[in-house]
């Protein structure tokens, strides 16, 4: 059977590998998080730029090619 020492060691084991698992889990989600960030910022400028060229008087129906060309 196993001593109060080697049960001690055993969970303190456990908890060092739940705590490097905890640490790379929130590396992962702090570098997702950045990244997302960065897609809502490049969707914005997006939306900006279309908004732009709807508003954009220059270009009209009769500019534009028909489908089949």
């Amino acid at each position: 059977m196993n001593t109060d020492g080697e049960r001690i060691d055993a969970l303190e084991t456990h908890l060092a590998f739940q705590g490097d698992t905890m640490r790379q889990l929130n590396d992962a989600l702090v570098a997702q998080q950045d990244r997302i960030d960065q897609m809502q910022a490049k969707l914005e400028q997006l939306i900006a730029t279309v908004r732009d060229g709807m508003n954009d008087a220059r270009i009209t129906p009769a500019d534009e090619l028909p489908p089949h060309y």
